[in-house]
């Protein structure tokens, strides 16, 4: 039950809106140290790292999106959207006209079990300015079933306007 309202969670994180533009054709950077299965970063400098069973990605289309959470009552969870995917190559998150190629969010779940109305939900997003770059998605590796990549971004929270960065984040996930 507790999985099933993180899940939960994670999806209404997701669904901002997503913003579109022209895709980049670099060659998508080095692929990271993430386990198989995980996606990691820094977040202010501390280290988070996802559950295998809560980390997944896919595609539909040209929209890429990668998730995944730490699981437990105190959850993180990152949120990582391609919104002109088109393979390996390097994605703006914010940029071209404030709009760029991706967005992305980090997440702090605090899950009060015995009374649920209690529990807090924290959202940094980016972009979150418009027409700077923040950051940015870099997918090295693709196959039918796999995804491999690095990313790094500056968030806003748009509740108290505090800010995180997110800095030597990689994923290593199994493509749905």
């Amino acid at each position: 039950m507790k999985s099933i309202k993180l899940i939960c969670a994670l999806l209404i994180a997701g669904s901002f809106s997503f913003f579109t533009s022209c895709s980049s054709d670099d060659n998508g950077g080095g692929g990271g140290n993430a386990a198989a299965g995980t996606i990691k970063a820094k977040v202010d400098g501390t280290n988070v790292t996802t559950m295998e069973m809560v980390t997944l990605a896919n595609q539909v289309g040209t929209m890429l999106s990668i998730q995944g959470n730490t699981g437990g009552t105190s959850s993180k969870a990152f949120v990582l959207n391609v919104t002109t995917f088109d393979g390996v190559g390097t994605y703006d998150i914010g940029g071209t006209l404030g709009l760029g190629q991706a967005n992305a969010s980090y997440t702090e779940f605090n899950v009060n079990l015995s009374n649920p109305a209690a529990s807090e939900t924290n959202i940094w997003s980016a972009p979150y300015t418009g027409g700077d770059k923040v950051g940015e998605i870099n997918v090295s590796e693709i196959t039918a079933t796999h995804i491999k990549g690095t990313f790094s971004f500056s968030a806003k929270n748009s509740d108290d306007n505090s800010m995180k960065q997110i800095t030597e984040g990689s994923f290593n996930v199994e493509l749905d």
